[in-house]
């Protein structure tokens, strides 16, 4: 969840009258798109929400015959592509794509933010990525019950990595040490990869991932997933316990992708993105694509969008406040 810089990308075909975006002018859905599309990314190059924007991008170019410039904004915790974003024109033609964070918890998390999370406009939430509790192939734990008694009976003697403070990997921790009782060593790292490499060395006894970052390490044989935080069972891994299955059911954890667009962006226009994201997210050879990293079609509008949101902002928020977890 983070957001911001100043965006250096010269879009042909938008006019400036009077210091108003001609596009903006002509909003509804009825012309859009008439104009190119920036859509932003909030995280680096090769992640799976940059992948997912570029397959999203290249289709609605070719779908709706109008550029489609994809720019990656990393930093701030995604508060920086989510700041640029909600600071521009609500028409339609710059989108954000994000991960939970700026959206759901970073409001709790940074002591200033530079823009109203429940002011930005949901478009769709397209996907998901499951989390799994993951510990190393040698780990003395083979099943996710033994992990979870050891924990509750022992309590600051075992370590869990995360991506860094404030992440979902962080908060699923958070959740776990209140779920158990008791606190555990929390190890932030820049980074889901460089977490998990630790997990697997065997450095950090445990740690909760996406299955998409998981899974090479996985089919290296260098970990070993002990449950999937999930209510049912997943396809890549059919034959791993659920969370719920093993005690904890309070213990669901997910990673999803939104499109979302700055505050004021009309219904109808969000609307008619999100039906062509649906669309584009729910064909046969996306699907296949994003099945390659464990992410899992959602296809979500934005009234679904919204609400989904809003039960995540409160879970999340709650679990933060009485953690005392501060991304500062």
């Amino acid at each position: 969840m983070d957001a911001m810089r100043v965006l250096g990308i010269a879009v042909a075909g938008v006019a400036l009258a009077g210091g108003v975006n001609l596009a903006s002018a002509q909003s509804g859905a009825a012309t859009y798109p008439n104009a190119p599309i920036k859509i932003i990314v909030s995280a680096a190059v090769g992640g799976g929400n940059d992948l997912i924007a570029r397959i999203v991008g290249d289709k609605l170019q070719r779908k709706w015959g109008q550029p489609v410039v994809v720019d990656n904004r990393p930093g701030a915790g995604n508060n920086l592509a989510t700041e640029l974003v909600y600071r521009s024109p609500p028409d339609g033609y710059t989108i954000l794509v994000s991960p939970p964070a700026s959206l759901v918890v970073n409001a709790a998390l940074f002591k200033e933010l530079h823009f109203d999370p429940s002011k930005i406009e949901p478009v769709a939430i397209t996907s998901y990525i499951p989390n799994v509790l993951v510990v190393n192939a040698r780990s003395p734990f083979k099943t996710a019950q033994e992990l979870i008694e050891f924990a509750k009976n022992n309590p600051g003697k075992l370590s869990y990595a995360s991506q860094g403070r404030g992440t979902t990997g962080h908060l699923t921790g958070a959740l776990f040490e209140a779920l158990t009782g008791a606190k555990q060593n929390h190890v932030p790292f820049g980074g889901a990869s460089p977490a998990l490499n630790d997990v697997a060395a065997g450095h950090v006894d445990f740690m909760f991932a996406d299955i998409g970052t998981t899974m090479p390490l996985l089919q290296g044989g260098l970990v070993r997933v002990l449950a999937t935080l999930t209510k049912e069972p997943i396809a890549v891994l059919p034959d791993t316990p659920t969370i719920g299955s093993v005690g904890m059911p309070e213990l669901l954890s997910d990673t999803w992708t939104a499109f979302t667009a700055p505050p004021g962006t009309p219904l109808d226009v969000r609307e008619k993105l999100s039906a062509a994201l649906k669309e584009i997210i729910f064909e046969p050879a996306t699907v296949a694509i994003l099945a390659k990293i464990g992410v899992i079609p959602l296809g979500l509008d934005p009234r679904q969008s919204a609400d989904l949101i809003a039960r995540e902002t409160k879970r999340w928020t709650d679990v933060v406040h009485s953690a005392g977890i501060s991304a500062e």
